[in-house]
């Protein structure tokens, strides 16, 4: 009986043009499945205005008479928590279960019968959910703070783009994170106990709360490069204020670069693992 060699074909122009068109047909779907929900939006945007004054009243009374803490002065620290309070609905740190709720309920199989991989549709449908938060989230606070508190201007015209950049990764690092919480359902069934762990850690870590700046640089740094958490927020925020010289900008937007393949190299990691256990289960 002869023997042959299988071969895998290289992708060709077609069909790299083929899954751009895809996953770009992906990401217009989630931007247009959350632009519906405009009450919600409504009611995030006035939420998160509250308590933006409550933050930056309580980051300013930390200022006192000296006129700065930490590196940040007031108009900084105005804007950290103004726009902060608009990315947080763009990253997202929490409040996604939608993977964990289709293992659970098995239609996750449906999922995997799909010829895109279940990490970049998912990540397709978060790229235009970001891009609704952007429009719809974002702006608003960015807005009213403004009329209300003296801001932070940025004075290098590096700045701007850097920024969005850097927020760009941090929505591609931060949809690893939730992806990999969620994907412990294959393993853990219930999720609760992962999904209030990464709240707890997100909300603190991240520097959603406070700037980890206000930290001792003893438990910052090591915070800062064996964990993702300063990347989901921290940066982009210290990017825009221009907390760091322009060198340290780039390094830290270069370190969060890094987390955010490592993490979504993992994510690929996990589900082929959790696609195997369900084969030996017979699911």
């Amino acid at each position: 009986m002869g023997s042959f060699t299988a071969t895998v074909a290289r992708p060709t122009g077609t069909n790299v043009i083929l899954r751009i068109r895809t996953f770009s047909a992906i990401v217009g779907s989630g931007f247009r499945r959350h632009a519906t929900y405009r009450q919600a939006a409504v009611a995030g945007v006035v939420t998160n205005t509250v308590f933006g004054f409550l933050r930056c009243y309580v980051l300013l009374a930390a200022v006192g008479a000296a006129g700065t803490v930490a590196g940040y002065d007031r108009a900084q620290l105005a804007t950290f928590v103004w726009v902060g309070q608009g990315l947080l609905a763009v990253i997202l740190l929490w409040g996604w279960t939608e993977l964990a709720d289709r293992i659970r309920t098995g239609e996750i199989a449906a999922d995997l019968l799909r010829p895109i991989h279940p990490v970049t549709s998912y990540l397709a449908t978060d790229l235009g959910r970001a891009g609704w938060a952007a429009f719809s989230r974002l702006l608003p606070p960015v807005l009213v703070g403004p009329l209300f508190f003296d801001v932070y201007l940025p004075q290098r015209a590096a700045t701007g783009p850097l920024f969005v950049f850097s927020v760009l990764v941090a929505v591609l690092l931060c949809f690893g994170c939730r992806y990999l919480v969620n994907a412990t359902a294959y393993w853990l069934y219930d999720v609760r106990g992962a999904m209030i762990l990464w709240t707890l850690c997100s909300g603190v870590l991240a520097g959603l709360y406070f700037p980890l700046r206000f930290l001792p640089d003893g438990l910052l740094r090591p915070l800062w490069l064996i964990t993702p958490f300063p990347s989901l927020f921290q940066t982009p925020l210290d990017v825009l204020v221009e907390r760091d010289p322009p060198a340290t900008q780039l390094e830290l937007v270069g370190l969060q670069v890094g987390w955010a393949v490592a993490i979504l190299l993992l994510c690929r990691l996990v589900q082929r693992r959790a696609e195997r256990r369900m084969v030996v289960q017979g699911g």
